[in-house]
């Protein structure tokens, strides 16, 4: 058996919320041995201006030609910051960075094309593993995501192993599973034994943060406020809950664009908010009913979790029982950059990182690549 080491994972999701995620975790890459201290860093303004520029440049590029000027400028500006972020927490947390056995760098997902039969996807994140690895001077596993998707994969979702972990410790056999409410929203299902599936539901806060956003309301609908004093479009719903995609069998992920804001056109802002939530909860429901079981508990982590209405939501419309991660004692802020350090152990040690059921890899696949 490995002895765990300690490893920072990193992870900035698609919402675009400003903040680097940075945890400490002390893992062998199969089991958690302790959570160490994490932060939400803030980028300074500048990288958010050129990262939601970066987005906008991405969706026009869509994996054609060479790529945009902006995603080298972007890539190193992220680096920077995020590696800065890495020495800070670390030397917060009394360690310095030569405890560190390895550092887990996600990067920031830009574009994000699921496979379609006959064709296999794409999927492009930005960050410099080897700069990285130079301004820090630890091991950094990065680009988790490409090898799956050249062997056919999903490239998403990866939190389905440190799920799986984190399960182990609650002693479930499928009535309880992790529903991850970021950009999109992805479900982990674990039934105690040799059956882990996890797979994207739907959309989560990225069409109604940017509902909001383009309606000069705020970056997001902060507590579920202008959603309750709304009423949902029932009609309205149930034609965006016949989307193909929530009824399709997993393997199968979502790019944050793939439902957008658009859904809500020619609504009210009370009405549009409130029928977006709906949405993001009657999507979870269906894609529990996809499940080998369905659960009657989610363990909920990701930004959605704090939106009550939302979490509300869950059980009038997806019909199961939700609780934030904190009620079980994780952390529900730190999980995503808690899943790349433990993967970046992974990544250290040979071990699988993505698997038939959760990505269609074709088989257990090794995955990142490793600037040491």
């Amino acid at each position: 058996m490995a002895a765990p080491i300690w490893a920072v994972g990193l992870m900035t999701g698609t919402v675009l919320d400003g903040n680097i995620d940075v945890a400490l975790l002390k893992t062998d890459g199969e089991s958690i041995e302790q959570f160490g201290a994490y932060t939400l860093a803030p980028y300074p303004q500048a990288i958010r201006d050129t990262l939601e520029e970066t987005l906008s440049e991405a969706r026009k590029w869509n994996f054609e030609g060479p790529d945009p000027a902006i995603f080298a400028r972007a890539e190193e500006m992220l680096t920077r910051a995020q590696s800065a972020a890495v020495k800070a927490l670390v030397e917060s947390a009394g360690l310095h960075m030569a405890d560190i056995g390895v550092v887990g760098f996600h990067g920031q997902s830009v574009l994000h094309r699921a496979p379609q039969p006959g064709r296999i996807g794409a999927t492009r994140q930005l960050g410099d593993g080897e700069l990285m690895h130079q301004l820090l001077g630890a091991k950094v596993a990065y680009d988790f995501r490409s090898a799956d998707v050249r062997a056919g994969g999903q490239g998403a979702p990866l939190a389905a192993i440190y799920h799986q972990a984190l399960l182990r410790g609650l002693g479930t056999h499928g009535e309880t599973a992790v529903l991850n409410l970021g950009g999109v929203a992805n479900v982990t299902y674990w039934d105690g034994a040799d059956r882990l599936v996890a797979f994207d539901t739907g959309p989560a806060n990225a069409p109604l943060n940017d509902f909001m956003k383009a309606r000069g309301l705020g970056d997001m609908d902060r507590d579920g406020a202008l959603a309750r004093s709304g009423t949902v479009d029932e009609a309205r719903l149930k034609k965006l809950l016949q989307h193909p995609y929530l009824s399709a069998p997993p393997p199968k992920s979502l790019d944050r664009f793939d439902f957008t804001a658009a859904m809500a056109d020619g609504l009210d802002p009370a009405t549009g908010a409130a029928t977006l939530t709906a949405f993001t909860a009657a999507a979870v429901g269906k894609g529990l009913d996809l499940l080998p079981t369905r659960p009657t508990r989610l363990i909920v982590s990701g930004g959605g979790r704090h939106n009550p209405l939302m979490m509300e939501m869950l059980k009038a419309r997806a019909g199961v029982d939700a609780a934030p991660a904190e009620t079980v004692g994780w952390r529900g802020d730190a999980i995503e950059a808690e899943c790349f350090a433990f993967l970046a152990v992974r990544v250290l040690r040979g071990l699988p990182i993505s698997f038939p059921t959760t990505t269609g890899a074709p088989h257990p696949l090794l995955g990142g690549r490793l600037a040491a």
